[in-house]
């Protein structure tokens, strides 16, 4: 069968997380990340630890912040922590999205989010980024956490693909990559923050940026 469904992580593949996240924290909670480089790598450390149960996910943001501001010696509150959470919609997309989006959907592919998010939040960052999709899956529809599998178990069942109409698209090697392969899917890593490849993981492909789909689908 053809290609079909391009499915894709939203935070750090379509938007750009790590901007987002330092940006946010250190606004939140006074210039908190200002003398700290690592924010970003110990915040995504403690978000992963938060979601091995189902909450809303404006609760992880909330603890997380929390637990991050105590880590780097900060005396966060609870408003600190509501700032940082209802942040996350104006998190900004990388700049090539938007149009790689509109151009992908101009080649005849569907196109659906994947998130560990909320409903309300996703669509917010939707609205606000401009982003032209066809559809979602949140963790507030399946009550899991990527990289728990339930999101694909839910886009399977409602959008009726076969696993090889779709690929999955992420920045995410945890929540994403591992995942999808070990359902059979094919991937392409979206490598945003020039990491370097973990051993033994091998997507179908790896780019930079989403606008280079553009060149390696069919």
């Amino acid at each position: 069968m053809s290609l079909r469904y391009l499915t894709f992580d939203c935070y750090g593949t379509l938007v750009d997380w790590k901007t987002g996240i330092e940006t946010n924290f250190s606004s939140s909670f006074q210039n908190g990340a200002a003398n700290h480089a690592d924010v970003f790598k110990r915040y995504a450390l403690l978000e992963a630890r938060e979601e091995k149960a189902y909450r809303s996910y404006e609760d992880i943001l909330q603890t997380t912040s929390l637990n991050l501001a105590k880590q780097l010696g900060l005396s966060p509150n609870k408003d600190n922590a509501v700032r940082f959470a209802n942040g996350i919609a104006n998190w900004p997309a990388f700049e090539d999205t938007p149009q790689a989006l509109r151009d992908l959907g101009k080649r005849g592919y569907k196109r659906v989010i994947l998130s560990n998010i909320d409903r309300d939040l996703l669509q917010d960052t939707i609205k606000n980024n401009n982003l032209e999709i066809d559809g979602y899956v949140t963790a507030e529809d399946v009550r899991s956490y990527k990289p728990e599998k339930n999101h694909w178990t839910q886009f399977f069942q409602v959008y009726k693909v076969q696993i090889d109409e779709v690929i999955h698209v992420a920045n995410s090697i945890y929540h994403d990559i591992i995942p999808a392969t070990e359902l059979g899917i094919r991937t392409v890593w979206v490598n945003r923050y020039n990491e370097p490849l973990p051993e033994k993981v091998e997507p179908s492909y790896v780019v930079s940026k989403v606008s280079d789909l553009i060149a390696i689908l069919p």
